[in-house]
């Protein structure tokens, strides 16, 4: 193959190779100087550029950590301050609640006493009524009991004797007969 023939293929080879230029020993301080030049250029464009960005994403990563660290921080103080609330309103309202139930229980105990002793007072004069009227019953039951006797002490006399006596003195017969 020919020259003209290999450039009419379409590669811009010469048809005579000489070896890969990075291999050849002669290319080797052109090579270096361009490896030098890209380097620095690399480190320069890295260092002015790329480092800053990356340096700057840093401390925004950073500031936006140390932010919400402090906004967990402030959530923290008022979830605690929020449940020491609820505590000391759930004591506070436990408290009224006792206050209230021995309020309601010392009234309770109170009106039961008095009611009680109302109900007692009530049974005292309904048993002294009561007492009463027995006792005025007795009197009233001896006196029926006395006259009857005596009405008998009449009648049994009048019809033993056929003789009549006069009512007082069956009334002191039936009182020496009593007792």
């Amino acid at each position: 193959m020919t020259a003209t023939e290999h450039i009419s293929a379409g590669t811009s080879q010469p048809a005579n190779p000489t070896g890969f230029p990075p291999f050849k020993t002669g290319t080797y301080p052109s090579q270096i100087f361009w490896l030098v030049i890209t380097f620095a250029v690399l480190l320069i464009v890295m260092w002015r550029v790329v480092v800053p960005r990356i340096g700057g994403t840093i401390a925004e990563r950073k500031a936006r950590i140390a932010q919400e660290l402090a906004t967990a921080e402030d959530d923290r103080k008022q979830a605690e301050t929020a449940w020491s609330t609820y505590q000391n309103t759930l004591v506070e309202a436990r408290q009224r609640a006792r206050t209230v139930i021995d309020e309601n229980r010392a009234r309770v105990s109170s009106e039961s006493e008095r009611a009680e002793g109302e109900a007692d007072k009530a049974a005292q004069a309904e048993i002294a009524q009561a007492e009463a009227r027995l006792a005025q019953l007795r009197k009233d039951a001896q006196q029926n009991v006395l006259a009857a006797a005596q009405e008998a002490a009449v009648q049994i006399v009048a019809r033993l004797t056929g003789q009549t006596i006069p009512a007082d003195e069956a009334a002191r017969a039936v009182r020496e007969a009593r007792g």
